[in-house]
């Protein structure tokens, strides 16, 4: 295998390809503190790509209900057990050797999916190129299965536990939350190094994962191998499919969204009701690193104050989907799931600063897609108390700021204060005004 630098594990990995990078890579934001589970987001989805015949079990987007909820069932628990038997005690990382730009979680000391393929092989499922598994047909049959399946001490009289004391912060003692999952459109694709036809590939304008069709003969290594098990069968082709991350709307060819053929949002992005997403296309270097761009809400969210993180970095796929934890969940949890940078996330989004308060504003603020934003300062209009992860107290300062969000065109697309404007309506204007 070639080695490949990662910078979500800080260290260069085993990977069947050499180094190949696009000229923009696609990426989004995700704010779970945010989502409501009300499958919007699916449903926008799946009424534009996956309504045909043989696709009746294919979500490309879904949202589950964690710790319980998955699609496939069991998705990631599966395979961090495979990892963990493949690796014994030693998928642990190193904090000590956190470089702000090379290692910024610090350095994953275990072992990735395709490194587990290549120590451990097993001879029983064939040659694998990534270690991974093909779920069940029932695994496939329930999308939103344990929907709203709370985990934690139960309220019974002897617990000892008065309610008040269960919704208490910085974490819950009974909890759940929405997770929100599409294609990661990986920069190290665990379905592209599975694909014996070599099938899949990566757009080189903006890094999107898609599939050729005319290439593909059903395998089903790229089900095997995705870790995310976002690549998906289709027996009425007999050919694999997944998230096309809606590359009409990239390429700016909706007239109405787009009438100067500016990049737009997926579906699943633009339908969004609880304005959890925002979705980017962040210029990548020759040598694979996101170029420095602090102005690019993307990369200042997730390079600049990582505040937002990768889903799983430990597969070693690099996913280019990135997370705002939640804050009420046990910290153990978060971490396994999202890396060590958890706690340093939870501190900047429990207590924003002016600039970060204002970014996070842009989330549903337009359907293109912004590249570039500014922030004009207003005057302060509030000071709120704030409860951090510790446990300590902090004084918020709340400025009623404006951010202006800019599309690929440099053409203002956003526009939004602090301060949700108020509108009183004339009530000569209209006779049902109270």
């Amino acid at each position: 295998m070639a080695q490949v630098y990662n910078w979500q594990l800080g260290r260069y990995m085993s990977y069947p390809h050499a180094e190949h990078h696009p000229e923009y890579q696609f990426a989004f934001v995700f704010n779970i503190n945010r989502c409501i589970g009300c499958q919007t987001c699916t449903m926008a989805c799946k009424s534009t790509w996956t309504f045909g015949r043989g696709q009746e079990l294919m979500w490309w987007n879904n949202v589950e209900t964690k710790p319980y909820g998955g699609y496939p069932q069991y998705w990631d628990a599966r395979l961090l057990a495979m990892l963990e038997e493949a690796n014994p005690g030693g998928q642990v990382w190193n904090v000590s050797r956190r470089d702000a730009q090379k290692r910024p979680y610090g350095e994953f000391e275990g072992w990735t999916i395709f490194e587990a393929a290549e120590r451990r092989p097993r001879p029983e499922f064939g040659p694998q190129a990534a270690l991974g598994y093909l779920p069940s047909d029932d695994e496939w049959r329930s999308p939103n299965i344990h929907e709203d399946t709370p985990t934690g001490d139960v309220f019974t009289s002897n617990t000892g536990v008065t309610p008040t004391a269960e919704a208490q912060l910085p974490e819950h003692r009974v909890w759940f939350f929405h997770l929100a999952r599409i294609c990661n459109h990986c920069t190290y694709p665990a379905c592209l190094a599975s694909c014996p036809r070599h099938a899949i590939y990566k757009r080189p304008e903006d890094g999107v994962v898609l599939i050729d069709q005319s290439r593909c003969r059903g395998y089903r290594k790229c089900v095997e191998g995705c870790p995310y098990k976002k690549v998906m069968y289709r027996p009425t082709t007999q050919t694999s499919e997944k998230c096309v991350a809606c590359f009409p709307r990239l390429e700016g060819r909706d007239p109405a969204i787009s009438p100067t053929q500016a990049p737009a949002e997926t579906r699943c992005m633009a339908a969004c009701v609880g304005k959890i997403r925002l979705q980017g296309l962040v210029r990548i270097a020759p040598d694979g690193t996101w170029s420095h761009d602090p102005q690019n809400p993307i990369y200042y969210l997730v390079r600049e104050r990582q505040v937002a993180l990768p889903l799983y970095p430990q597969f070693g796929t690099e996913p280019n989907g990135f997370y705002i934890p939640p804050r009420w969940v046990p910290r153990s949890y978060l971490i396994q799931m999202f890396g060590p940078g958890v706690e340093h996330a939870l501190e900047q989004y429990s207590c924003p600063d002016r600039e970060l308060l204002a970014v996070l504003q842009l989330f549903r603020a337009t359907q293109q897609i912004v590249f570039r934003f500014e922030i004009q300062k207003g005057p302060k209009v509030a000071e709120v108390e704030v409860t951090m992860p510790d446990g300590s107290r902090r004084v918020q300062e709340i400025f009623n700021d404006t951010v202006i969000g800019y599309n690929k065109n440099g053409e203002e697309v956003a526009r939004v204060t602090i301060e949700e404007p108020t509108f009183e309506r004339p009530a000569a204007w209209h006779v049902n005004s109270i």
